[in-house]
């Protein structure tokens, strides 16, 4: 009696499992494939995809995030608290495809003079440089950081034309996220302006203040001269210190124009005054005592009420005229000056130390106070290597469209929009992002 095999039974079974098992895998293959496209598996969730989605800056924190979460955005904070300083002052300016923000379709603010794009400008290479400081990047501008920043704030832009200038270039660039809303106006030429972005409770005005000193401007009906009064505050912004969480100041080119000087009741001198009994003392003395006066009076009225206030001086712009003002060509330029090309000297040169002093001395002043905080915004480099910026004759639609003209009034002082003033508020929010990550690294 043979012993019958175990596997003897199962042999047959074998083989029609392997003649069977292919047809049964490919029968089976469409129904996995169809069951993984419609049902796929939940993997577990990236670390990344916790992070905001611009991780440019981290700017917020939520109480539902994860521990891990918070603990990756408390080390990404302390990293940017303990960032170098940028000296954003030396650089050069690199062609960026990117182009600006904005256009002067897109921008409703924009200063007719300055709208350059409207005007009929032909060349428009202009828009596409980007500066570079050579020790750190300067991001693009991102209008919802800086409307985090200072949500539930007035900023105020005090000076003269050249204040209006970043201003406007700082509304258009705000303008490409919430819509502002004007909502007072005064003065000839709209000198007194605010506008307010309901979205994030903020408001910024703009306040014709060309000395930032109490100033009588030369007019037809009065003098021929402007007079200013060195040791007393321009009242228009001065009474509204109150309301002001952060300044910008900008002062320069009208203490060039022909001028008598008061302190303390008495003449103190002036500017190009020929045929008067003044003694001429030029205008950088004049200019470093109002600069003086304005910065003393703010520290004085904001240290007082223990509100504190972020305070910039925006540095002197240089003008790129070439031979006389109403030439065809007296700003001709193209292209940006290359590093070393063009030097920062003379007159320049000259108003630019004296800000730069000036708010140095406020800063020691101040550095006692709580929430008093200065800063120098140094532009006058990076400016004065743009001599292709400039409306030009552009501040004119089409001014050659009855064929060029022997005289023709040029604009080689303010700058197009967009254009190369755009970077001054890039730093002006680069810097107010970082003094705002470092304060958050120390808490």
């Amino acid at each position: 009696m043979g012993v019958t095999s175990p596997l003897k039974g199962q042999s047959h079974s074998h083989s029609l499992a392997k003649k069977f098992l292919p047809y049964a895998l490919y029968a089976l293959l469409p129904i996995a494939l169809f069951r993984l496209y419609f049902h796929p598996f939940p993997f577990p969730q990236s670390t990344t995809d916790k992070l905001p989605h611009n991780n440019r800056i981290i700017l917020t924190t939520s109480s539902s995030s994860s521990s891990s979460s918070s603990s990756s955005s408390s080390s990404k904070e302390k990293e940017i608290a303990n960032e170098t300083p940028c000296d954003y002052t030396n650089g050069r300016w690199v062609y960026d495809n990117m182009g600006p923000l904005y256009n002067g379709t897109t921008c409703g603010t924009i200063k007719e003079g300055q709208n350059c794009i409207s005007h009929g400008r032909p060349d428009l290479g202009y828009l596409n440089w980007r500066w570079q400081p050579n020790q750190c990047k300067l991001p693009r501008f991102d209008p919802n950081t800086f409307f985090h920043l200072l949500g539930n704030k007035h900023i105020a832009f005090v000076g003269d034309s050249m204040a209006r200038n970043q201003l406007e270039s700082l509304l258009c660039m705000l303008a490409t996220a919430s819509n502002p809303n004007l909502v007072y106006r005064d003065g000839e030429g709209n000198k007194f302006r605010r506008w307010y972005f309901a979205s994030h409770n903020v408001t910024i005005s703009v306040y014709w203040s060309p000395f930032l000193v109490r100033g009588v401007e030369k007019s037809k009906t009065g003098p021929d001269h402007n007079e200013l009064y060195v040791d007393t505050v321009d009242g228009r912004w001065g009474a509204d210190l109150d309301h002001i969480d952060m300044i910008v100041l900008s002062i320069g080119h009208w203490f060039l124009h022909p001028a008598v000087y008061y302190e303390g009741g008495s003449v103190l001198g002036c500017h190009y005054c020929p045929g008067q009994n003044h003694t001429e003392i030029g205008f950088y003395g004049v200019m470093r005592k109002a600069i003086k006066t304005a910065l003393e009076r703010i520290i004085e009225r904001k240290g007082a009420d223990g509100n504190g206030i972020d305070v910039f001086l925006t540095t002197f712009s240089p003008s790129h005229f070439e031979g006389e003002w109403d030439n065809a060509g007296a700003c001709p330029k193209t292209k940006p000056y290359k590093e070393g090309e063009k030097m920062l000297e003379g007159m320049d040169a000259d108003m630019r130390a004296i800000e730069v002093e000036e708010m140095e001395t406020a800063m020691v002043n101040a550095k006692h106070l709580e929430g008093m905080r200065l800063e120098v915004l140094d532009v006058t480099k990076l400016s004065l290597m743009r001599p292709d910026g400039h409306p030009g004759p552009y501040m004119h639609p089409f001014p050659f469209a009855n064929g060029v003209q022997e005289r023709v009034q040029n604009d080689c002082v303010h700058w197009c929009l967009p254009g190369p003033i755009d970077t001054w508020n890039q730093i002006l929010l680069e810097v107010i992002r970082k003094r705002w990550n470092k304060q958050r690294g120390e808490e």
